[in-house]
Protein backbone atom coordinates (compact mmCIF):
# COMPACT_ATOMS: atom_id res chain seq x y z
CA UNK A 1 0.00 0.00 0.00
CA UNK A 2 1.24 3.42 -1.11
CA UNK A 3 1.09 6.08 1.77
CA UNK A 4 2.11 9.69 1.88
CA UNK A 5 5.04 10.99 3.43
CA UNK A 6 5.23 14.65 4.77
CA UNK A 7 7.32 16.96 7.14
CA UNK A 8 7.04 18.52 10.28
CA UNK A 9 9.31 21.18 10.84
CA UNK A 10 9.42 23.43 14.50
CA UNK A 11 11.48 26.07 12.81
CA UNK A 12 14.19 25.42 15.65
CA UNK A 13 16.43 28.19 17.29
CA UNK A 14 20.36 26.75 17.66
CA UNK A 15 22.18 27.94 20.30
CA UNK A 16 24.67 29.54 18.03
CA UNK A 17 21.80 30.86 15.55
CA UNK A 18 19.34 33.10 14.97
CA UNK A 19 15.46 33.51 14.70
CA UNK A 20 16.54 34.89 11.02
CA UNK A 21 18.59 31.84 10.04
CA UNK A 22 16.22 29.38 11.54
CA UNK A 23 13.74 30.87 9.07
CA UNK A 24 16.11 30.75 6.66
CA UNK A 25 16.84 26.80 7.29
CA UNK A 26 13.18 26.07 6.94
CA UNK A 27 12.97 27.28 3.50
CA UNK A 28 15.93 25.34 2.94
CA UNK A 29 14.40 22.29 4.45
CA UNK A 30 10.76 22.71 2.69
CA UNK A 31 12.66 22.96 -0.76
CA UNK A 32 14.46 19.90 -0.35
CA UNK A 33 11.51 18.31 1.11
CA UNK A 34 9.59 19.40 -2.21
CA UNK A 35 12.71 18.03 -4.38
CA UNK A 36 12.08 14.81 -2.30
CA UNK A 37 8.47 14.43 -3.19
CA UNK A 38 7.16 14.63 0.45
CA UNK A 39 3.44 15.74 0.12
CA UNK A 40 2.89 18.35 2.71
CA UNK A 41 5.29 20.53 4.71
CA UNK A 42 3.74 21.83 8.11
CA UNK A 43 4.92 24.24 10.51
CA UNK A 44 3.53 25.10 14.31
CA UNK A 45 2.63 27.76 16.41
CA UNK A 46 4.15 27.76 20.07
CA UNK A 47 4.60 31.51 21.81
CA UNK A 48 7.34 32.50 24.16
CA UNK A 49 9.58 29.32 23.17
CA UNK A 50 13.47 30.94 22.80
CA UNK A 51 14.22 27.80 21.07
CA UNK A 52 11.28 27.72 18.21
CA UNK A 53 10.84 30.62 15.15
CA UNK A 54 7.04 29.57 14.02
CA UNK A 55 5.31 31.55 16.51
CA UNK A 56 4.07 33.94 13.11
CA UNK A 57 2.64 30.76 11.95
CA UNK A 58 0.87 32.14 9.04
CA UNK A 59 3.64 34.43 8.46
CA UNK A 60 6.07 31.53 8.35
CA UNK A 61 3.70 29.28 5.75
CA UNK A 62 3.77 32.49 3.38
CA UNK A 63 7.58 32.01 3.56
CA UNK A 64 7.84 28.68 2.62
CA UNK A 65 4.99 28.67 -0.01
CA UNK A 66 6.70 31.15 -1.85
CA UNK A 67 10.13 29.22 -1.92
CA UNK A 68 8.26 26.26 -3.33
CA UNK A 69 6.12 25.41 -6.02
CA UNK A 70 3.77 22.52 -5.45
CA UNK A 71 4.09 20.82 -2.24
CA UNK A 72 1.22 21.49 -0.08
CA UNK A 73 2.23 24.40 2.67
CA UNK A 74 0.66 24.45 6.27
CA UNK A 75 -0.56 25.03 9.67
CA UNK A 76 0.32 21.73 12.63
CA UNK A 77 -1.13 23.98 13.55
CA UNK A 78 -2.76 27.06 14.22
CA UNK A 79 -3.80 26.87 18.47
CA UNK A 80 -7.23 28.33 17.42
CA UNK A 81 -7.68 29.74 20.98
CA UNK A 82 -5.57 31.89 20.96
CA UNK A 83 -7.19 33.81 17.70
CA UNK A 84 -10.52 35.03 16.65
CA UNK A 85 -12.03 32.67 14.00
CA UNK A 86 -12.54 35.27 11.45
CA UNK A 87 -8.52 36.54 11.80
CA UNK A 88 -7.55 32.66 10.92
CA UNK A 89 -10.37 33.13 7.91
CA UNK A 90 -8.66 36.26 6.66
CA UNK A 91 -5.10 34.79 6.83
CA UNK A 92 -5.45 31.45 5.23
CA UNK A 93 -7.86 33.13 2.70
CA UNK A 94 -4.83 35.12 2.05
CA UNK A 95 -2.68 32.64 2.05
CA UNK A 96 -5.00 30.38 0.08
CA UNK A 97 -5.44 33.88 -2.83
CA UNK A 98 -1.57 33.79 -2.97
CA UNK A 99 -1.09 29.80 -3.16
CA UNK A 100 -4.17 28.40 -4.56
CA UNK A 101 -4.74 24.87 -3.91
CA UNK A 102 -1.48 24.69 -1.67
CA UNK A 103 -2.73 25.61 1.81
CA UNK A 104 -3.45 23.39 5.00
CA UNK A 105 -4.98 24.59 8.06
CA UNK A 106 -4.24 22.59 11.10
CA UNK A 107 -6.11 23.33 14.47
CA UNK A 108 -5.32 22.48 17.78
CA UNK A 109 -7.34 23.06 21.21
CA UNK A 110 -4.05 23.69 23.22
CA UNK A 111 -2.63 27.58 23.82
CA UNK A 112 0.92 26.06 22.72
CA UNK A 113 1.73 28.78 25.92
CA UNK A 114 2.07 29.42 29.54
CA UNK A 115 -0.74 31.20 31.43
CA UNK A 116 0.78 34.61 30.95
CA UNK A 117 1.33 33.80 27.37
CA UNK A 118 -1.82 33.50 27.38
CA UNK A 119 -2.54 36.93 28.95
CA UNK A 120 -0.35 38.69 26.63
CA UNK A 121 -2.05 37.31 23.80
CA UNK A 122 -5.39 38.81 25.29
CA UNK A 123 -7.22 35.38 25.83
CA UNK A 124 -9.53 34.11 28.53
CA UNK A 125 -8.25 31.08 30.44
CA UNK A 126 -11.43 29.26 28.88
CA UNK A 127 -10.87 30.09 25.73
CA UNK A 128 -10.01 26.39 24.76
CA UNK A 129 -13.47 25.59 25.81
CA UNK A 130 -14.96 27.06 22.89
CA UNK A 131 -12.99 25.37 20.64
CA UNK A 132 -15.79 23.47 18.51
CA UNK A 133 -17.94 26.44 18.60
CA UNK A 134 -15.00 28.03 17.11
CA UNK A 135 -14.03 25.64 14.59
CA UNK A 136 -17.42 25.54 12.77
CA UNK A 137 -17.25 29.40 13.02
CA UNK A 138 -14.10 29.56 11.33
CA UNK A 139 -15.38 26.52 8.84
CA UNK A 140 -18.29 28.71 8.05
CA UNK A 141 -16.03 31.88 7.22
CA UNK A 142 -14.35 29.75 4.64
CA UNK A 143 -17.21 27.80 3.34
CA UNK A 144 -18.68 29.47 -0.30
CA UNK A 145 -20.59 31.71 1.49
CA UNK A 146 -18.28 33.06 3.87
CA UNK A 147 -20.78 34.04 6.12
CA UNK A 148 -20.77 33.48 10.07
CA UNK A 149 -22.96 35.37 11.91
CA UNK A 150 -23.79 37.99 8.94
CA UNK A 151 -20.25 38.56 8.69
CA UNK A 152 -18.28 37.68 5.46
CA UNK A 153 -14.74 36.76 5.66
CA UNK A 154 -12.74 38.80 2.89
CA UNK A 155 -10.12 37.20 2.22
CA UNK A 156 -11.67 33.77 3.41
CA UNK A 157 -14.96 32.93 2.03
CA UNK A 158 -14.84 30.32 -1.11
CA UNK A 159 -11.20 30.01 0.15
CA UNK A 160 -12.12 26.72 1.35
CA UNK A 161 -8.99 25.78 2.96
CA UNK A 162 -8.67 22.14 3.99
CA UNK A 163 -9.11 22.31 7.96
CA UNK A 164 -7.70 19.47 10.10
CA UNK A 165 -7.89 18.68 13.85
CA UNK A 166 -4.95 18.01 15.46
CA UNK A 167 -4.42 16.39 18.84
CA UNK A 168 -2.53 14.35 21.17
CA UNK A 169 -5.86 13.01 23.58
CA UNK A 170 -9.04 11.97 22.51
CA UNK A 171 -11.10 15.22 22.49
CA UNK A 172 -10.11 16.41 19.34
CA UNK A 173 -10.32 12.98 18.05
CA UNK A 174 -13.63 12.65 19.12
CA UNK A 175 -14.33 15.93 17.45
CA UNK A 176 -12.85 15.36 14.43
CA UNK A 177 -15.39 12.24 13.81
CA UNK A 178 -18.10 14.33 14.77
CA UNK A 179 -17.52 17.44 12.17
CA UNK A 180 -16.44 14.08 9.35
CA UNK A 181 -12.94 16.27 9.10
CA UNK A 182 -9.39 14.71 9.06
CA UNK A 183 -6.84 13.74 11.98
CA UNK A 184 -3.69 14.02 12.85
CA UNK A 185 -2.10 13.08 15.81
CA UNK A 186 0.66 14.73 17.75
CA UNK A 187 2.25 10.78 18.31
CA UNK A 188 5.84 12.73 18.01
CA UNK A 189 5.57 14.16 21.15
CA UNK A 190 2.90 12.53 22.88
CA UNK A 191 1.87 9.06 22.21
CA UNK A 192 0.86 7.70 25.08
CA UNK A 193 -3.13 8.12 23.89
CA UNK A 194 -2.66 7.57 20.32
CA UNK A 195 -3.82 3.99 19.76
CA UNK A 196 -7.07 4.74 21.91
CA UNK A 197 -7.37 8.18 20.01
CA UNK A 198 -6.79 6.64 16.52
CA UNK A 199 -9.24 4.05 17.29
CA UNK A 200 -12.21 6.46 18.70
CA UNK A 201 -12.15 8.62 15.73
CA UNK A 202 -12.60 5.97 13.43
CA UNK A 203 -14.99 4.30 15.14
CA UNK A 204 -17.25 7.02 15.18
CA UNK A 205 -16.09 8.61 12.13
CA UNK A 206 -18.93 10.49 10.12
CA UNK A 207 -19.08 11.19 6.50
CA UNK A 208 -19.10 14.60 5.80
CA UNK A 209 -19.34 17.51 2.27
CA UNK A 210 -15.24 17.62 3.31
CA UNK A 211 -14.53 13.95 3.88
CA UNK A 212 -16.25 10.46 3.23
CA UNK A 213 -14.04 7.87 5.33
CA UNK A 214 -11.45 8.52 7.92
CA UNK A 215 -8.37 9.92 7.31
CA UNK A 216 -5.16 9.59 9.74
CA UNK A 217 -1.68 10.94 9.76
CA UNK A 218 0.39 10.07 12.76
CA UNK A 219 3.80 12.29 13.24
CA UNK A 220 6.58 10.42 14.46
CA UNK A 221 10.63 11.83 15.08
CA UNK A 222 13.57 10.07 12.30
CA UNK A 223 16.87 10.85 13.15
CA UNK A 224 18.85 9.31 10.44
CA UNK A 225 22.37 9.41 9.37
CA UNK A 226 25.07 7.11 7.43
CA UNK A 227 25.94 4.87 11.15
CA UNK A 228 24.18 4.44 14.06
CA UNK A 229 26.97 6.05 16.40
CA UNK A 230 26.17 9.50 14.38
CA UNK A 231 22.49 8.92 15.02
CA UNK A 232 22.54 8.52 18.40
CA UNK A 233 25.11 11.63 18.43
CA UNK A 234 22.49 13.45 16.84
CA UNK A 235 19.71 12.79 18.93
CA UNK A 236 21.66 14.06 22.08
CA UNK A 237 20.49 17.49 21.34
CA UNK A 238 16.37 16.51 20.95
CA UNK A 239 17.16 14.59 24.46
CA UNK A 240 18.33 17.81 25.16
CA UNK A 241 15.52 20.01 24.06
CA UNK A 242 13.17 17.76 26.00
CA UNK A 243 14.64 17.42 29.28
CA UNK A 244 14.89 21.18 29.56
CA UNK A 245 11.15 21.57 28.62
CA UNK A 246 10.47 18.99 31.25
CA UNK A 247 12.32 20.74 33.66
CA UNK A 248 10.27 23.86 32.96
CA UNK A 249 13.60 25.54 31.20
CA UNK A 250 13.01 25.82 27.71
CA UNK A 251 15.68 27.14 25.87
CA UNK A 252 17.66 26.78 22.26
CA UNK A 253 18.25 24.24 20.81
CA UNK A 254 21.93 22.52 21.91
CA UNK A 255 24.66 20.71 19.82
CA UNK A 256 24.58 17.02 20.64
CA UNK A 257 27.16 15.71 22.74
CA UNK A 258 28.00 12.20 23.25
CA UNK A 259 25.74 9.93 24.67
CA UNK A 260 27.13 9.07 27.49
CA UNK A 261 27.81 12.46 28.62
CA UNK A 262 23.97 13.33 28.87
CA UNK A 263 23.31 15.09 32.03
CA UNK A 264 20.02 13.70 33.83
CA UNK A 265 18.51 11.92 36.17
CA UNK A 266 16.97 8.50 36.09
CA UNK A 267 13.81 9.68 36.45
CA UNK A 268 14.70 12.33 33.57
CA UNK A 269 15.92 9.68 31.52
CA UNK A 270 12.55 7.45 32.12
CA UNK A 271 10.38 10.04 30.99
CA UNK A 272 12.41 10.62 27.97
CA UNK A 273 12.19 6.76 26.97
CA UNK A 274 8.75 7.38 27.09
CA UNK A 275 8.64 10.62 24.78
CA UNK A 276 10.87 8.64 22.21
CA UNK A 277 8.16 5.78 22.35
CA UNK A 278 7.50 6.88 18.29
CA UNK A 279 11.28 8.04 17.27
CA UNK A 280 13.37 6.20 15.19
CA UNK A 281 17.06 7.06 15.36
CA UNK A 282 19.31 5.30 13.39
CA UNK A 283 20.88 4.38 9.38
CA UNK A 284 18.16 4.86 6.68
CA UNK A 285 17.88 0.46 6.89
CA UNK A 286 17.37 0.58 10.76
CA UNK A 287 14.70 3.61 9.58
CA UNK A 288 12.95 1.41 6.84
CA UNK A 289 12.26 -1.60 9.50
CA UNK A 290 10.99 0.98 12.38
CA UNK A 291 9.00 2.30 9.56
CA UNK A 292 7.63 -1.01 8.60
CA UNK A 293 6.92 -2.05 11.86
CA UNK A 294 5.01 1.32 12.53
CA UNK A 295 2.75 1.41 9.54
CA UNK A 296 1.77 -2.47 10.43
CA UNK A 297 0.82 -1.57 13.94
CA UNK A 298 -0.90 1.41 13.11
CA UNK A 299 -1.93 1.52 9.38
CA UNK A 300 -1.96 5.21 9.28
CA UNK A 301 -2.85 6.74 5.93
CA UNK A 302 -0.29 9.26 5.90
CA UNK A 303 3.27 9.61 7.91
CA UNK A 304 4.52 12.97 9.20
CA UNK A 305 7.97 13.35 10.16
CA UNK A 306 9.97 15.83 12.20
CA UNK A 307 13.83 15.42 11.61
CA UNK A 308 15.06 17.23 14.76
CA UNK A 309 18.71 17.43 14.38
CA UNK A 310 21.06 20.78 15.17
CA UNK A 311 23.39 21.30 12.14
CA UNK A 312 21.41 22.31 9.37
CA UNK A 313 23.65 20.49 6.67
CA UNK A 314 23.17 17.37 8.73
CA UNK A 315 19.21 18.04 8.83
CA UNK A 316 18.79 18.17 5.20
CA UNK A 317 20.70 14.99 5.09
CA UNK A 318 18.50 13.51 8.04
CA UNK A 319 15.60 14.39 5.86
CA UNK A 320 17.30 12.72 2.74
CA UNK A 321 17.98 9.41 4.60
CA UNK A 322 14.46 9.69 6.05
CA UNK A 323 12.95 9.69 2.33
CA UNK A 324 14.90 6.89 0.98
CA UNK A 325 14.20 4.94 4.56
CA UNK A 326 10.26 5.31 3.76
CA UNK A 327 11.04 3.88 -0.39
CA UNK A 328 12.94 1.07 1.31
CA UNK A 329 9.86 0.36 3.74
CA UNK A 330 7.86 -0.02 0.43
CA UNK A 331 5.71 2.59 1.59
CA UNK A 332 6.40 5.36 -0.41
CA UNK A 333 3.81 6.95 -2.90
Amino acid sequence: MMTPLSVLDLSFIREDGSVREALLESRDMAIRAEALGFKRYWVAEHHAMPGIASAATSVVIGHLAAATRHMRIGAGGIMLPNHAPLTIAEQFGTLEALFPGRIDLGLGRAPGSDQRTLRALRRTGDSADRFPEDVLELMAYLSPEGDAGGVVATPGAGSNVPVWLLGSSLFSAQLAAALGLPFAFASHFAPQMMEQAVHLYRNTFRPSEHLAAPYVMLAMNVIAADTAEEADFLATSRRLFVAALRQGRPGRVLPPVPPEDLPWSREISTQLDTVQATSLIGTREQVAEGMKDFMTRHAPDEVMVSVPIYDPGARLHGLTRAREAWTLSGYAT
